[in-house]
């Protein structure tokens, strides 16, 4: 049963539980948002590394890295994305903020950026490298005010993706076109490289990436080639250099994305506010029910008990027809469901947008369960929900062995039939899920039954073997590379979907594969494109 309690944990100040993560709410930017006026789903996503793994941070940098950067300093660089902090969820190795448009994640090492509607997300990314050089004290170049030239710390590398936009007229500053945003990116970094992954005239992916060790581009740089973007769109394997990629401590490191379109329109009205709330209230006066009538029965057993005790004495026992029945007030009809009674009046945060309701649409979509409290006790979900619709939820999950670190996963949903999107990202490996990455995926497009979704995948490779007498480790090689031909074969059935497009490339010490599917009985035509090209 859904819990519609409002957990005691939400609340503005840390929780009382050493070692635990903890959220706090930002109430006065949480009670005056609102999602009446549509805005594009599909999220643009920023991924800066200073270094390659929390345990390789430089010597110049504060022990905890970026995580030693207080919430309003990056509160204030979120100003120039245009999005604000709704809530946070504090851990030993991530710190999960809940934005107003999507979420952002703190490493040590790394910071997650992901925005949605018409925020300005690269328009952030100078503060943050200042951020990082200022704050947490990573390598950096020095900056001269005189010549409006910031202090900048140097990545060491850096990813920025996003889906083929909805609504790309509506976009504001660097993000009006992909030609724009590459533009903007290569101002700040020498040697990146860009990319379309998919069908020009289809559903599509772009993604501008640097090497490891990125150098900035010197400020007296002048007007630069611009980099070229190269078309990916065959469903081949291609090489993109990108230098040496570690596969840092031994650790399986794979980032899955989901990006899905055209939801089943009864499905999604559970991301509405008002059904949300109904589905609340209703289950809310089943348990208080469910409660009376438990009391009810203990009672009545307490009665017989007593009764029996008095024939045990020797004393009468006559029935003198007293009962003691306290809910003899009440009646016993269905109507005691929504009974206007003081005695269990349903709490007003579960009839208003916020964290409160945002959890029991957590619980009853089903989303609490991708990762579940059974298999992660000490896993947080922060979970909001907008008026009149709209849902967003971050996950932090610790891994269940100790030092495997913590992992996220993170959901956005816009529900409105004429522009429905939902996003599903996780770093949690597979391999401590106990699932296949096919069967999580089953699970979220069960979810939220889009008519079509990509799904994008990096994936750490096993090492190359140079020595081919050492018959243990290309015995070791050749099983590995069985599991992946078997897990390739998995991800070609998703139950209720046809794969229409199946993109690989190999990354050194990476693969990036790009899938594209629709729904076996989908009759919605061509899919919206609105950006057709970069």
């Amino acid at each position: 049963m859904v819990n519609t309690d409002i957990p005691k944990h939400y609340t503005a100040s840390p929780s009382s539980f050493s070692g635990t993560s903890h959220l706090t709410i930002n109430r006065d930017v949480a009670k005056d948002l609102d999602s009446t006026n549509v805005f594009e789903g599909p999220e643009k996503l920023l991924e800066v590394w200073f270094s390659a793994s929390p345990a390789s941070l430089p010597a110049s940098a504060a022990p905890h890295g970026l995580k030693i950067v207080s919430s309003d300093t990056w509160k204030e660089m979120l100003d120039l994305v245009n999005c604000q902090v709704l809530s946070i969820v504090e851990s030993e190795h991530v710190d999960a903020y809940l934005l107003s448009e999507s979420s952002m994640f703190v490493f040590p090492h790394k910071l997650i950026l992901k925005t949605c509607g018409t925020t300005t997300l690269l328009s952030g990314l100078p503060r943050i490298l200042e951020i990082a050089a200022l704050a947490a004290g990573f390598p950096h170049v020095v900056g001269n005010p005189v010549n409006s030239i910031a202090t900048a710390a140097t990545p060491y590398r850096v990813f920025y993706s996003r889906k083929n936009f909805l609504f790309p007229d509506l976009q504001r500053g660097p993000h009006r076109s992909w030609r724009d945003e590459v533009k903007s990116l290569d101002k700040l970094f020498l040697g990146g490289s860009a990319y379309m992954i998919g069908k020009m005239n289809g559903e599509h992916w772009y993604l501008y990436l640097t090497e490891p060790n990125t150098v900035l581009t010197p400020p007296a740089t002048p007007d630069r080639t611009e980099t070229e973007t190269k078309i990916l769109d065959l469903p081949t394997v291609g090489a993109v250099s990108m230098g040496q990629i570690d596969n840092v401590d031994g650790e399986h490191d794979e980032t899955l994305e989901l990006l899905m379109t055209d939801l089943e329109e009864e499905n999604a009205k559970q991301f509405y506010l008002e059904h949300a709330s109904a589905v609340a209230e209703g289950r809310h006066f089943q348990r208080a029910h469910k409660a009376r009538m438990a009391a009810q029965t203990y009672l009545k057993t307490i009665n017989e008990c007593d009764l029996e005790n008095m024939s045990l004495h020797g004393n009468d026992c006559t029935d003198n027809g007293d009962t003691h029945d306290v809910f003899s007030n009440t009646s016993s009809d269905s109507s005691e469901f929504y009974s206007s009674d003081d005695e269990d009046p349903f709490p007003t945060e579960l009839t208003t947008e916020g964290h409160a309701l945002g959890t029991v649409v957590s619980e009853c979509s089903g989303l609490a369960d991708v990762y579940s409290a059974s298999k992660y006790p000490a896993a947080r979900i922060d979970a909001y929900i907008f008026s009149p619709c709209g849902f967003s939820a971050n996950g932090v999950v610790p891994a269940v062995q100790a030092g495997d670190g913590t992992h996220y996963f993170t959901v956005h949903v816009t529900p409105e039939p004429h522009c429905s999107y939902a996003s599903f990202e996780t770093n949690v490996p597979s391999r401590q899920t106990g699932k296949e990455t096919a069967e999580v995926i089953e699970q979220v497009v069960n979810i939220f039954k889009p008519g079509r979704f990509s799904v994008t995948l990096f994936e750490a490779k096993p090492p190359e073997i140079w020595d081919e007498n050492d018959l243990d480790a290309l015995a070791e090689l050749k099983a590995a590379e069985r599991q992946a031909a078997r897990k390739n074969a998995r991800m070609e059935s998703i139950k209720g979907y046809r794969r229409v497009d199946r993109i690989v490339h190999d990354l050194e010490g990476y693969e990036l594969v790009f899938r594209y599917y629709e729904r076996w009985d989908w009759e919605g035509g061509a899919p919206r494109l609105g950006e057709v090209a970069y």
